[in-house]
């Protein structure tokens, strides 16, 4: 399963340590961040990962994560 995010994360020392988050989680998924989209792409790909509590991660770390379809 693939899911990706639009995000607000601007640096990559905040993508780093919100994968750092996502991975304690989430061992089994790989996670990363494209900043150089506009819409600062969140990617996780993982059979053990539900979508809404990476949201809730992210947002709970101050910054914005939604679905993209």
């Amino acid at each position: 399963m693939v899911e990706v995010f639009k995000t607000n994360v601007e640096h990559a020392t905040q993508a780093t340590q919100l994968v750092a988050l996502l991975l304690q989680h989430f061992p089994d998924s790989r996670v990363n961040f494209d900043l150089e989209d506009c819409d600062r792409i969140l990617r996780i790909e993982g059979q053990h990962f539900i979508a809404e509590k990476v949201q809730l991660l992210v947002n709970g770390r101050g910054f914005s994560c939604e679905a993209l379809e």
